[in-house]
């Protein structure tokens, strides 16, 4: 039975690795010369722009609407970063980028998705501006237009909670939350900490 040909990937990570290794060695002489850094070859430019337009496709990221910007973020990253490949730790820029690509997608997501959340709490502080101003039925009727069709049913963007620092005995009281009251001995385990921290206090 014949071997099947081996398909040829769309971005050659042998080929990739030895333009990434003259372009460091073209910095470092412009480094030493006093030169500015040189800008990356058409080839490393053209990598870069693969990477992103495939990692594009994937099913995680295929079906939003920014994907170009997701694209756009991508390169630009590379771009910036470029520099700190270096080809004596690893042997796979193929990898790097691609992690770096990846990265910036999931930033762009996520300011989107916050943007998105702004527009939709606009809409629905609509029909209080509304009644401030006095304005006529027509607009109402457009408000209740965007609010019955453009918001989602829950917030895509959910802001994250600061965690409140615990200090001094509620620190003590936090670690010992899931210990039941019940027990007899968590229960005296719980007040030998306490006797603890506050001999500590004292006289230490």
């Amino acid at each position: 039975m014949p071997k099947r040909a081996k398909s040829i990937h769309y971005v050659d990570n042998a080929e990739f690795l030895i333009a990434m290794k003259d372009w460091k060695k073209s910095c470092a002489s412009a480094e030493e010369t006093g030169d500015p850094q040189p800008p990356v070859t058409n080839y490393i430019g053209e990598c870069f722009l693969k990477i992103a337009n495939h990692l594009s496709y994937r099913p995680n990221f295929i079906n939003y609407t920014y994907r170009d910007e997701m694209i756009s973020d991508g390169i630009e990253n590379c771009l910036q970063y470029a520099s700190n490949f270096n080809p004596e730790k690893s042997k796979n820029p193929f990898a790097y980028f691609t992690q770096i690509i990846y990265y910036a997608f999931i930033r762009r997501i996520q300011r989107e998705k916050k943007q998105q959340h702004v527009k939709h709490k606009i809409i629905e502080n609509m029909n209080i501006d509304i009644l401030a101003d006095g304005t006529d039925m027509d607009q109402n009727a457009y408000v209740d237009y965007l609010q019955k069709n453009f918001l989602p049913n829950e917030d895509v963007y959910k802001p994250k909670k600061k965690k409140e620092q615990l200090k001094g005995l509620e620190k003590f009281y936090n670690e010992d939350s899931e210990i039941n009251e019940n027990s007899a001995n968590n229960w005296y385990t719980f007040r030998r900490k306490e006797r603890q921290f506050i001999f500590q206090r004292l006289f230490l």
